[in-house]
């Protein structure tokens, strides 16, 4: 990666660069979908980044501790122990940034009782002995003791990022002594973060001074009796602990290393490997950026291979015709964007072979009899095609009144189905994934840089198109491989064509109710934000986390929350379990302010996202939740509350439209705990869903040995929490929090609950157990969710393993059982010809627009087509409502 003759070694300290980026970036903002911390890891690539583009070295290796026992604290047991405890939000992160570093290729080292300072000492001394060039990047001064005309120490001064070139004559200039002396000085100083006591009274300047008269500081010592006043004899009286530290503070430089400085060369990368360890932690920019290092000639081979070599095929020379028959694989199809062209009147599709012919035709320009074969092949449901976000395709053609029919794969669908817990599922990512192509930078300038009609732009399109044909043999393999095949075919791929055709009719709104809806919640904020200022006597910016500190710390004197970068949390739960335990009023106006303040921005999303039809257009996602389920974004018609009167309030806006007589809802009662005693055979569960009897009061009886008609309402609601609870991986600990109880009582709780029902107690244990071996989940229609942390030496990790070992077999068949229920909803309102259609999906409800005279027969249809979903040992049951809003026809 240098183009210097001579070579440069970069030694890194793991341990102190990964702290300091664990410090710089906030631990709440960086995590991935499965809510692993992964800040430190960030923030230490994002150095590596930095230096290896701008240092060049051609070595890299990095050094970690490997404990806090070393032949340091064994001379000395109290060193660095006033450090306080490592976060565990920290422990788990170096072992990530290791499996980063294994993917660059780049060595890493660590040793028993040995520090990484005194491997970096060792590597460094061999280093330039041999005539290198060493930068040493740490956050211990005691590197600084290595510097010489050869090594330069890179000192942090703020986070990762700001970076003190320590030579030897910028460590004079902060020190006055030379880096030879420095560890002199650090032992008359001593050093707090090592938990080594200096001498009182003498600071760096007296220390410095010392040396420059002296030379060292065993000269020093030699003449300590010759150094008068109190400071002299403060030294004479702390000598055995100057010369303690003196010891301590020497790094080493002869440890016995697996490998010589030769051996860290860096190594070339795979692509596909550090793609997807940067998939796992979601890191989408850092790759960009890395990547954009990279000089591996082979690597620029895959790119010209990527992109440069699509032929495209000249139509006034060819038939498209022709090369459309000749076709005997499912052809890529892409879009510019998968978007509406910026210029109705020049836009550009293309299609792509796997053996590199690509077609690009630009619809302005297409001669009338191509247009119409074009079209024809499009509509053609036995011409099998292949494309990426085909909901994205489906609208873009659509809206040029063009026919789409015969996908038979969406490789976006097929990547989310085989590696589900993944933040982003881009074609670039997926190209290099599987092919090993980079489509982020290619010859002709890269796709992100395509300008309309431009040769490039078709270039780049037709080498999309041809990736996709190649992805679509990679990835059908894949997915036959893991079983999971059918289930694009047969339930995701249906559901993206039924998606797009809801997102197309929308759901009509009452905008004047919401515009007076935003007024009220305005108007409740603004009170709420009054009583708030009167309760303590004066204005505070209720938005502002520095203020609020100030005035729940400071002022009111209230017990701290979580210790965070910038103070103490005031997060909403960290707030709202503040309110719980003090009853503060000027809690209770913020938490109310707060609310009415998110309600207000939900209703003013929706105001803005009613189109000129009067109906709002929201785009369901199928690839974001890796259980399955669907989610939705602008809006997001998902996170209406629904117990709340405010919920109620906003759904009341939901009405039906122009032309149709009312509203139809319908969803599943108690679905999750259906499919618990189904997966689970339990038959205290079975029996009480079979007997028609209300759950929560049969199982309450049982748990609490009365009759079901004693079954208090607080024993009720202890009963659900729990039951509920129990399918998402709730502790004892949870569940006490949840129903404001002691652990104990929570604990017990739980134990009277499986002694009753065992069969669910042995289920939870059992699909833990059987993942933690298979290392994936699966749901009743087998939906796969991996989890490698199930094995993690890190309990943080492996804990949130083990609950999502619980929830998703639970949560991802629901999801595929409301995703069947839409399939056949909607076929049979085709079949049944009847003009009503189905709207929204949200969470487990269904809501249908029905047409005039139509109620009765739509009623009956979705009722038996959600009843017969999927066949379990409980009767799945569905719950209808009718009414003139979504309000009206809730049940």
């Amino acid at each position: 990666m240098t183009n210097s003759a001579r070579s440069k070694l970069l030694l890194i300290d793991g341990h102190s660069m990964a702290f300091r980026g664990f410090f710089a970036l906030p631990v709440e903002k960086f995590a991935t979908s499965t809510g692993v911390a992964t800040n430190a890891v960030y923030g230490f690539l994002s150095m590596l980044i930095t230096l290896l583009k701008e240092e060049q070295p051609s070595h890299v290796a990095v050094a970690f501790d490997a404990g806090s026992h070393t032949f340091r604290t064994e001379q000395y047991p109290e060193y660095k122990g006033t450090r306080e405890k490592t976060p565990e939000e920290f422990k788990h992160q170096i072992p990530l940034i290791e499996e980063v570093l294994h993917s660059l290729g780049i060595t890493t080292m660590s040793k028993d009782l040995i520090e990484a300072d005194d491997i970096i000492a060792t590597l460094s001394f061999e280093a330039s002995q041999a005539g290198m060039d060493v930068l040493v990047c740490s956050g211990d001064r005691d590197t600084l003791q290595l510097v010489n005309d050869r090594v330069t120490v890179l000192y942090p001064r703020r986070g990762v990022s700001d970076l003190a070139r320590m030579t030897p004559e910028a460590v004079y200039e902060k020190y006055q002594v030379t880096p030879e002396q420095y560890p002199d000085l650090a032992a008359m100083v001593g050093e707090t973060s090592d938990n080594l006591p200096g001498v009182p009274g003498v600071g760096p300047k007296t220390a410095a001074k010392w040396l420059g008269q002296y030379g060292d500081l065993d000269s020093l010592l030699a003449h300590a009796d010759e150094i008068g006043g109190k400071v002299g004899q403060s030294l004479r009286d702390h000598i055995d602990q100057v010369r303690l530290n003196r010891r301590l503070g020497q790094l080493l430089r002869d440890v016995e290393l697996p490998a010589p400085v030769a051996e860290l060369t860096i190594k070339p990368w795979d692509r596909a490997e550090i793609d997807q360890v940067l998939d796992s932690l979601q890191f989408r920019t850092l790759r960009e950026r890395l990547f954009a290092l990279d000089t591996n000639p082979a690597n620029q081979e895959a790119t010209t291979a990527g992109a440069g070599g699509v032929e495209l095929v000249d139509l006034e020379r060819t038939a498209l015709a022709e090369w459309l028959a000749a076709a005997s694989e499912p052809l890529g199809i892409a879009i510019e964007g998968n978007q509406l062209p910026v210029d109705p009147d020049v836009w550009l599709l293309a299609l792509g072979r796997s053996d590199g012919e690509a077609v690009v035709v630009d619809f302005a320009q297409l001669r009338t009899e191509d247009e119409a074969v074009l079209r024809a092949w499009l509509a053609d449901e036995a011409a099998a095609k292949t494309g990426h976000g085909v909901k994205g395709l489906l609208h873009a053609l659509s809206s040029r009144d063009i026919e789409l029919a015969g996908v038979v794969f969406d490789s976006q669908l097929a990547a989310y189905l085989a590696h589900p817990d993944q933040r982003t599922y881009d074609l670039p990512s997926l190209a290099m994934r599987y092919l090993g192509l980079d489509l982020t930078v290619t010859d002709n300038g890269g796709q992100g840089s395509l300008d309309l009609g431009d040769e490039s732009q078709a270039s780049a399109l037709g080498a999309d198109a041809v990736v996709l044909a190649r992805l679509e043999q990679k990835q059908r393999e894949e997915l036959a491989g893991i079983d999971s095949l059918e289930l694009l075919t047969d339930l995701e791929l249906p559901v993206t064509w039924l998606l797009a055709v809801m997102e197309r009719d929308g759901i009509a709104v009452d905008s004047s109710y919401l515009a007076e809806l935003s007024k009220d919640f305005a108007a409740h904020a603004e009170n709420s934000a009054q009583a708030a200022y009167q309760s303590i006597g004066h204005t505070v910016n209720l938005g502002s986390p520095k203020q609020l500190q100030t005035v729940l710390f400071d002022e009111l004197g209230m017990p701290k929350t979580k210790k965070i970068k910038t103070g103490y949390t005031t997060d909403a739960a960290a707030l709202a379990d503040l309110y719980a335990k003090t009853g503060n009023d000027f809690l209770a106006h913020l938490l109310a302010y707060r609310d009415t303040t998110k309600l207000k921005q939900t209703v003013d999303g929706l105001i803005r996202s009613t189109a000129s039809d009067g109906r709002i257009h929201t785009t369901f996602q199928q690839t974001v939740a890796a259980t399955g389920r669907l989610s939705s974004t602008e809006p997001n018609l998902q996170n209406i509350p629904v117990r709340t009167e405010a919920g109620r309030q906003i759904r009341r806006a939901f009405v039906v439209g122009e032309g149709y007589e009312t509203l139809l809802t319908a969803d599943y009662s108690q679905i999750e705990m259906r499919i618990m005693a189904h997966l689970s055979g339990d038959t205290g569960l079975i029996e009480a869903f079979n007997s028609g009897e209300d759950l929560h009061n049969f199982v309450g009886s049982r748990v609490f040995s009365v009759a079901p008609a004693d079954v208090s309402s607080s024993m009720r609601s202890k009963i659900k929490a729990m039951s509920y609870g129990l399918a998402y991986g709730l502790s004892a600990f949870g569940l006490s929090k949840q129903l404001n109880i002691e652990v104990a009582e929570a604990r017990g709780l739980m134990t009277d609950y499986f002694e009753r029902f065992g069969g669910v107690r042995d289920y939870l244990h059992t699909v833990v157990e059987e993942a933690r071996v298979t290392g994936y989940t699966e749901t009743i229609l087998g939906r796969r969710r991996y989890l490698p942390d199930l094995t993690s030496d890190s309990r943080q990790r492996r804990e949130m393993a083990e609950r999502m070992a619980l929830n998703a077999p639970i949560q991802g068949s629901a999801a595929d059982i409301i995703k069947i229920a839409m399939l056949q909803v909607g076929a049979a309102l085709a079949e049944e010809k009847l003009d009503s259609r189905l709207l929204l999906q949200v969470h487990d409800e269904l809501i249908v627009e029905v047409a005039p005279g139509e109620l009765e027969r739509v009623t009956a249809l979705v009722r038996g087509r959600m009843a017969s979903a999927a066949t379990l040992s409980v009767p799945l049951e569905v719950s209808v409502g009718v009414g003139a809003s979504w309000l009206a026809a809730s049940h």
